[in-house]
């Protein structure tokens, strides 16, 4: 319900009601005089007669987003909540440029090219200078065009075959973000989800190898669950797919889902093998607006060299007389979040994502500790991989679940995401929290205590309270 009572449609118009619509309006809120004007708030479902002076419609506007949670107490998501004021400034200087408009806006185009040379070197890449790459709205725009890549080359290769004869397939664990569902479902691909076995929550490289065949175009590796933050071994999942290649002759390529942990490993983890020194990954994606530090939404894809983007899906526009090439799946879009991800990396270098970075673990893990210090709760993951954890309740527990522990929580403001694990673990439940930027350790030791506070009443309850089950669903962002 809206928080100003408009003379909707449908609305009534007894004396009560048009009083109500009345009371809505702060008098203060009429510009020029406060016992003048407006008699009673807009319609909240149908344009208003007539135009509202600026400031009263951004205090409607305001005052209803009021009822929204606090962004930097939301630890559900693993988009950037907070930014340097310089950074907003840069952004909102460029919000009116269109990205698409290479040629009117030839600096912020040349920004997105520094951006992407600036990622193939960070992740690798033989030839930085060759890489092809772009930016994207998010890593979910990224995934699709990495698996229209991997679909397109597989139908080159198939050409005696598809579509007539074969049907291609892509090769994930169950644990993939929701992205790589609509892409298969858009793009009519069979899914092939490797599922959750004990205590293993993501892709196994022998079992990935397995449901691979000759209709394979791909096997997605995540490095960074969203289910509870640890890596997939993507070494070992090259490794599984060369012996496969051996064996059978099949040539499958990676790619590598970073969404978080690209912006991670690269400053924390340098010794781990998961980018394009492993010939056999293709393409990389990133979200810039998660550990990229970039407000909402800007994303990075990535191509180990030209040959692994078939040239049909590239368009081309003019760009300072010369040829630019382009491929997102969005047209229209704002400069500003691509702006953004130039200034954060000319701010921070490697020094200051290392230092940021290593922030973030270091209180994800002190977290953890403390979460796993209770005799309530059995952590599954520790936050030393993503500066992400996930933690149930032990198996003695029967008072509480984890769904009572994030529903009270959330009375304090936090939210911490319950849900449970996708088949062949649907009998786990989890709390999952996410350490951003900005999710400092006095907001940690505010939590804790919020949690401290809440436990003896949990511990009195005689069962864990009713809910609706299509709320316990595997949670995907």
């Amino acid at each position: 319900m809206p928080l100003h009572q408009g003379a909707d449609a449908n609305g009534g118009d007894t004396p009560k009601d048009r009083r109500r619509r009345e009371l809505s309006l702060n008098p203060f809120f009429w510009e020029a005089n406060p016992v003048s004007g407006m008699e009673e708030a807009p319609p909240t479902h149908r344009l208003p007669d007539g135009p509202l002076p600026p400031m009263t419609a951004y205090r409607l506007v305001h005052d209803e987003l009021m009822l929204d949670g606090n962004s930097r107490l939301n630890l559900a998501t693993f988009v950037t909540t907070w930014m340097e004021p310089q950074a907003s400034v840069l952004m909102d200087e460029c919000r009116d440029k269109n990205m698409i408009d290479k040629d009117e806006y030839p600096r912020t185009a040349e920004l997105e090219r520094r951006c992407v040379a600036m990622l193939a070197d960070l992740w690798h890449a033989p030839d930085p200078s060759a890489t092809v790459g772009c930016s994207t709205t998010g890593s979910s725009e990224a995934c699709m065009l990495a698996g229209m890549a991997l679909k397109r080359r597989w139908a080159k290769r198939n050409a005696d075959r598809y579509p007539s004869l074969a049907r291609p397939n892509l090769v994930m664990g169950v644990n993939v973000q929701v992205c790589w569902d609509k892409f298969c479902s858009f793009w009519e691909v069979e899914p092939r989800l490797v599922p959750m076995e004990g205590e293993r929550f993501h892709l196994d490289p022998e079992a990935a190898a397995e449901l691979c065949d000759e209709n394979t175009i791909g096997v997605v590796a995540v490095l960074g669950s969203t289910f509870d933050g640890s890596y997939e071994p993507v070494a070992d999942v090259c490794a599984a797919l060369d012996e496969l290649q051996r064996r059978t002759g099949l040539d499958v390529p990676v790619h590598v889902d970073g969404a978080s942990g690209a912006m991670v490993a690269p400053f924390l983890d340098e010794d781990l093998v998961w980018d394009f020194r492993l010939p056999r990954v293709s393409s990389i994606n990133t979200s810039g607006h998660k550990y990229g530090l970039v407000y909402p939404g800007v994303g990075w894809a990535l191509w180990r060299s030209a040959a692994e983007l078939p040239e049909e899906l590239v368009f081309r526009v003019n760009y300072l007389g010369g040829d630019m090439p382009t491929f997102a799946l969005n047209f229209s879009r704002p400069g500003a979040q691509v702006v953004a991800q130039y200034y954060t990396f000319l701010r921070l270098g490697r020094d200051g994502y290392r230092a940021v970075q290593r922030s973030a673990r270091d209180i994800a893990t002190g977290l953890a500790a403390r979460f796993g210090a209770y005799d309530e709760f059995r952590l599954l993951t520790h936050g030393n991989e993503l500066p992400v954890f996930a933690v149930t309740t032990a198996p003695d527990v029967t008072a509480f679940n984890v769904f009572d522990v994030s529903r009270r929580l959330r009375e304090s403001g936090w939210l911490v995401p319950a849900y449970t694990f996708p088949k062949n673990r649907e009998d786990l439940s989890v709390l999952r929290l996410v350490c951003r930027n900005g999710f400092s350790a006095d907001l940690a030791e505010l939590l804790m205590e919020d949690l401290d506070r809440l436990l003896p009443e949990l511990r009195r309850q005689s069962g864990p309270l009713p809910m609706d089950q299509g709320k316990a669903t595997a949670f995907h962002h």
